[in-house]
């Protein structure tokens, strides 16, 4: 009762955040500069053309106008009118944010994993050649850029090995999958389509491994940190001098003990996996959110803009959301 008391204040206090988010997004990408209707239409549009785009848009109201009409829309689900498509901007955002989603869940997931394994079992080798293997591979994963990495693997694992699928989609279309949440892999599941599962976990690999590396180094240094403090501590000491079993001292000191800083950390890098997903997106021609969003701002698409991040924000307070209720969780010492 307690959590869920903090659950609901919490998302009562998102209003004010994602309002003030509204605001900012709407101002700001006014001031950038260039004006989206002649990217669009481009310089040798004449004036009445675009002035004609400018209304059917409503660019041509005023500032003040513009954002009512904006707010009005967000609050009946409609995030208005794509500049550069003239679709749905909503529409549009539903294809795109599942496959990000889906390539950034289980990346991130997949390094909590890893992580915490290799961080503790590092930990415990500490100063030895097992631990200066793990330490190098953290700094050359935090090191590697995201781009280049995924170009290596597709080098690699597509043209020289032939091991996986050419980085021109996300399923075979010859599976006949179904769409129903725009994550492939969830659909084929869901719809319990063998070949689509295999074709989707296939075209999952090199993405999901390029962003693993990146987002494993800095899970992983704080894991092995920690781990470090708690196998030096007094009260891990003291449990180790009482004869404890080794099973009981690993998973009941050492693992939840360490497993406490993670949550806040594993946030953080959920943050910055959707960052680095525009760079692998477009090495994997992955068609989605990041990529979505990307060209929105680089033809000033003033709709898409502002609701790319809006989601974005939305992610990142509901990620962080998810971190203080698992780490009170486990840590009996935080009161929320």
């Amino acid at each position: 009762m307690r959590i869920f008391r903090f659950v609901v204040r919490r998302l009562l206090q998102l209003i004010p955040v994602l309002l003030g988010v509204v605001v900012l997004a709407f101002l700001l990408v006014r001031v950038l500069p260039g004006d989206p209707v002649r990217s669009i239409l481009g310089q040798n549009a004449t004036e009445a053309d675009a002035a004609a785009a400018r209304a059917r848009f409503g660019l041509d109201q005023s500032l003040w106008q513009q954002f009512l009409d904006y707010l009005g829309g967000l609050l009946t689900g409609d995030f208005g009118t794509s500049i550069q498509s003239g679709s749905s901007v909503g529409s549009e955002m539903a294809l795109r944010v599942g496959p990000t989603l889906e390539l950034v869940v289980i990346s991130v997931s997949i390094a909590l994993v890893v992580a915490t394994v290799l961080g503790i079992w590092s930990a415990k080798r500490a100063n030895r050649a097992g631990d200066h293997s793990v330490r190098i591979f953290a700094l050359v994963g935090n090191s590697v850029p995201e781009f280049w990495l995924g170009l290596v693997l597709v080098l690699v694992g597509y043209s020289i090995l032939g091991w996986f699928p050419a980085p021109n989609g996300r399923v075979d279309p010859d599976t006949a999958l179904t769409p129903l949440t725009g994550a492939d892999l969830v659909d084929a599941v869901l719809t319990a389509n063998g070949p689509a599962i295999a074709s989707a976990a296939a075209y999952l690999v090199l993405p999901v491994l390029t962003l693993v590396v990146g987002v494993v180094a800095p899970l992983l240094r704080s894991v092995r940190a920690s781990a470090l403090e708690v196998l030096h501590s007094e009260s891990y000491a003291a449990a180790k001098a009482h004869g404890l079993r080794d099973r009981t001292l690993h998973y009941g000191y050492l693992l939840r003990a360490t497993l406490v800083r993670l949550p806040s950390l594993a946030a953080l890098v959920f943050g910055t996996a959707i960052g680095s997903t525009v760079l692998v997106e477009y090495v994997y021609s992955w068609q989605g959110f990041g990529q979505w969003a990307l060209r929105g701002l680089l033809y000033r698409d003033y709709p898409v803009v502002q609701a790319s991040v809006l989601v974005i924000a939305l992610c990142y307070v509901l990620v962080f959301l998810i971190a203080d209720v698992v780490h009170a969780i486990l840590d009996p010492r935080v009161r929320l």
